[in-house]
């Protein structure tokens, strides 16, 4: 499988550069859509967590929730697209073959690269909030491919599962939902107590987005015993998605 990926490398980097510009073809924003939807979201959850009901946190809240939408709309706007990923490549599934983990991958790596452009706005807010960096950022690639290794798992498996079952992709904005205000996306999630916080530490998502603003912007070393953790089950569950999505390949062209 890993020899098939080398093999196919330069077809994921055509599809990826062609999901690039459909998503943005014909649009006025372009890649200002990568920056709107997180900055429009930190205003409102800025208004709810600073004016209604105050929230205290280590850093300023609008670069607090902006970073944390920031990882977490690649998370979901990855899966969002990967869903649909094999039902929308119906002709190419069905007539060539080339390994079709290529389809929900390259959705990964085109929400990677609005990620990136949405990044320049997370660099302008500490800039304006005054928050500065320290040798911790060393860490963030680490932090970013544990990210990306989660989402790739996940994305493997909604693919499939939305293959042979059309329900998965109505289930799964449902339930991306209800993931994210159980993550510690625009409030943190370690501070609710009870059977309610154990189960909410459970949640491999939350480690990431920590760490993503330990390295960011608070200049410290995130729990490396978590985040490690996080990374095992992240690779576990690729290796586990990766071998159920490709015994289960062969049968793609007749349920699609």
């Amino acid at each position: 499988m890993v020899g098939e990926q080398m093999a196919y490398r330069e077809l994921l980097f055509q599809m990826t550069r062609r999901d690039l510009l459909l998503r943005y073809k014909q649009t006025v924003m372009g890649f200002g859509w990568a920056i709107f939807m997180p900055l429009v979201n930190t205003i409102i959850f800025s208004v709810i967590f600073t004016r209604l009901a105050p929230l205290k946190t280590d850093v300023p809240y609008p670069v607090y929730a902006y970073s944390g939408l920031l990882a977490w709309n690649f998370f979901a706007s990855s899966l969002r697209f990967a869903v649909n990923s094999l039902t929308g490549n119906a002709n190419l599934v069905t007539k060539i073959y080339f390994p079709r983990e290529i389809f929900p991958i390259s959705a990964v790596m085109v929400t990677l690269i609005d990620t990136a452009v949405g990044s320049l706005v997370l660099a302008g807010m500490m800039v304006y909030y005054q928050v500065g960096v320290s040798p911790a950022i060393l860490l963030l690639p680490f932090v970013v491919a544990v990210l990306v290794v989660f989402t790739c798992a996940i994305a493997l498996l909604l693919a499939m599962a939305n293959l042979f079952y059309r329900d998965v992709k109505y289930l799964f904005e449902i339930l991306v939902t209800l993931w994210m205000f159980s993550t510690s996306v625009v409030y943190p999630v370690e501070r609710i107590g009870g059977r309610l916080g154990l189960l909410l530490q459970v949640n491999p998502m939350s480690p990431i987005i920590d760490a993503f603003r330990s390295v960011i912007l608070l200049g410290v070393v995130p729990d490396l015993g978590r985040l490690l953790a996080v990374a095992v089950v992240s690779v576990a569950t690729l290796l586990v998605a990766w071998v159920a999505f490709h015994r289960a390949e062969f049968k793609f062209a007749e349920n699609i």
